[in-house]
C-alpha cells in the first residue's frame, strides 16, 4: 500500500511538474498608474488570457513603470527582449519608429469619427512597422483628449508667458514654446514631484492622469484644447510570441481583437467621467479662448509635412487617405 501511495504521489508530482514546465509567465511593463483605465484594461486582458489558456500563459502587470521602462523606451525594450510585453503611447516612440508619431500630430484627430477612420488606416501599418522591430501588436486603445492645466486663470496669451509646463514630446514642446511658455518634457511619474516643488505650474495631459494624480491639490484650471487624441499600443516581443504554440497564439490574438472594442468603450466614457471628478474637486474646466487655439494651430501647422518627410511614403499614404475622408 505504501508503494502504491508513493507511486501515486510521484505521478501527481510529475504531472504538476510537466504543467509548470510548459506554463509561461510574462512580465508586462505599464507606465501608467494602477488606477488609470489603461492599466485596468491590461489587468482584465491578463485575467482573460489566464482563463482562456487554462493557466498556460500568465501575464504579470507591473504598473507605474515598476520595471524601469519609460514610455519612450518601450519599443526598444520590447525589441531587445528587456521585457516580454509592454504598453506605451505610440507617438512617444516616434524616435524609434517615425510612423508611430502620426496620431501625435496636433489637431489631426478632432472627433470619435476621425479616430475610427484614422485607426482603420494606421493599424495594419503600425503592425507591420512593429514586426520589423521584433514585436507583435496585440491591441491599441485611445486616450481621452488633452487639456492644459494651470494654476492661474488664462484669459489671454500673456497669461501663459513664462509659465513652466509639462509637455509630452518634441511636438508639444514646440507648441508650448510658441505660446511663450517654458516647456519641460516629463514622464507621467515625474509630474507630481515637479508640481510639488514648484518646478511646474502647468501640465499637458488627459483628464485620466489629472484625476489619478489629484491635480486639484496643485492647480485650479483646466482648458480643453483637444490638441491631441492619441493611442496606446500593447505589444509583445516576437521571440516570446514565437515560443507559444499556435493554439495559444490564436487564443491570445483572438482575445485581443475581441476585447479591443470593449476597451475603446471604456475610453469613450473616460473623458466626461474624469472631467466631472475634477470639477467635483473644485477645478474649473472650460474651453480655451479662440486666440489661444488659433496660436496653437498656427504653431503646429507645418509639423505634418516634417513628419511625412521623416516617416516616409507610408505616412503620406495614410494621411492622404485620412484627409480624403477614407
Amino acid at each position: 500500500m505504501k508503494h502504491l501511495l508513493k507511486s501515486t504521489a510521484l505521478a501527481a508530482a510529475l504531472t504538476v511538474g510537466t504543467f509548470a514546465a510548459h506554463a509561461e509567465t510574462w512580465d508586462v511593463s505599464i507606465p501608467w498608474g494602477p488606477s488609470e483605465f489603461h492599466t485596468i484594461d491590461a489587468q482584465n486582458f491578463a485575467a482573460a488570457v489566464l482563463e482562456a489558456t487554462d493557466g498556460e500563459l500568465e501575464l504579470i502587470i507591473h504598473p507605474a513603470g515598476a520595471l524601469g521602462v519609460r514610455p519612450n523606451e518601450t519599443v526598444r525594450a520590447l525589441e531587445d527582449g528587456v521585457v516580454p510585453m509592454g504598453e506605451t503611447a505610440a507617438f512617444l516612440n516616434v524616435g524609434d519608429v517615425p510612423l508611430l508619431g502620426l496620431d501625435g500630430l496636433p489637431f489631426l484627430i478632432q472627433s470619435e469619427e476621425d479616430l475610427d477612420r484614422f485607426f482603420a488606416l494606421i493599424r495594419p501599418v503600425w503592425a507591420e512597422a512593429l514586426e520589423e522591430r521584433n514585436q507583435k501588436l496585440l491591441y491599441a486603445v485611445p486616450w481621452p483628449t488633452q487639456l492644459i492645466y494651470t494654476k492661474k486663470e488664462v484669459n489671454t496669451l500673456d497669461d501663459l508667458k513664462g509659465v513652466p509646463i509639462r509637455t509630452l514630446d518634441a511636438i508639444t514642446t514646440t507648441m508650448a514654446d510658441s505660446l511663450g511658455m517654458l516647456p519641460l518634457i516629463l514622464g507621467s511619474g515625474d509630474i507630481v514631484p515637479a508640481l510639488a516643488t514648484g518646478k511646474l505650474e502647468s501640465v499637458m495631459t488627459s483628464g485620466t492622469t489629472a484625476v489619478a494624480q489629484k491635480y486639484w491639490e496643485f492647480m485650479d484650471y483646466g482648458y480643453v484644447t483637444d490638441h491631441i487624441i492619441s493611442l496606446n499600443i500593447m505589444s509583445v516581443n516576437m521571440d516570446y510570441w514565437n515560443d507559444l504554440d499556435p493554439e495559444t497564439q490564436k487564443t491570445v490574438e483572438d482575445l485581443a481583437l475581441k476585447m479591443e472594442p470593449e476597451f475603446w468603450e471604456v475610453a469613450a466614457a473616460e473623458h466626461e467621467t474624469r472631467i466631472a471628478e475634477l470639477e467635483a474637486n473644485g477645478m474649473t474646466i472650460e474651453e480655451p479662448s479662440e486666440e489661444l487655439l488659433a496660436t496653437m494651430r498656427a504653431a503646429t501647422a507645418d509639423m505634418e509635412g516634417a513628419l511625412i518627410e521623416r516617416a516616409g511614403p507610408k505616412a503620406a499614404e495614410v494621411l492622404e487617405a485620412f484627409h480624403a475622408g477614407e
